[in-house]
């Protein structure tokens, strides 16, 4: 057993029968009374993020994670291929546990959490950012740019992203899967 202490960004616990990951915490050592420490809890099944607090020194139920890198391959409509970069088993995973399915590209490298002892697969993580091609957009007013205007863009994956007016069709960009927005574009 751990206690509030061992707390950190993304680990596993078992709060209330189901598994949580621990998105932010902060201690607190009020001036009057004991301390404690607030956290936000995002259920690993669901997505929903709750708030907690524990007492300082409180024992925790940890749960061993693992982070296993995985190669996307396709998707039938329903559940998404990868295939393990170790073993080259194929595994299919529903899109509800992806972050953003929609950023998905074939052959994009993922990693796939997995519960320890009972080796389910609890959600898959893309990277931060990807690099995505722009199929289609509306091209942009020249000279129009006194405000941070944005337009609709359709990127290689069929997701739509909002870019600022100057991108156009062909140009390569890199989006935030943690956000689903633009950062900037890629130079060739």
């Amino acid at each position: 057993m751990a206690t509030t202490a061992d707390f950190r960004n993304g680990l596993v616990i078992n709060f209330n029968g189901e598994l949580y990951a621990i998105t932010d915490f902060q201690h607190v050592k009020p001036g009057k009374g004991p301390a404690f420490v607030r956290t936000k809890l995002k259920n690993v099944k669901t997505g929903k993020v709750i708030p907690n607090t524990f007492t300082a020194g409180v024992k925790i139920d940890v749960q061993r994670v693992e982070h296993r890198p995985h190669q996307f391959l396709y998707n039938d409509g329903e559940d998404y291929h990868f295939m393990n970069n170790e073993s080259y088993e194929q595994v299919f995973i529903e899109k509800d546990l992806i972050d953003a399915p929609g950023l998905l590209k074939e052959g994009q490298s993922v990693n796939i959490v997995y519960h320890a002892d009972t080796e389910t697969a609890l959600y898959a993580e893309l990277p931060s950012f990807v690099e995505l091609k722009i199929t289609y957009t509306e091209p942009g007013l020249r000279g129009d740019t006194a405000t941070n205007t944005m337009k609709d863009a359709t990127v290689e994956t069929g997701a739509i992203v909002r870019v600022p007016l100057f991108i156009e069709i062909d140009e390569v960009i890199k989006v935030d899967t943690r956000t689903n927005t633009y950062s900037e574009r890629v130079k060739s």
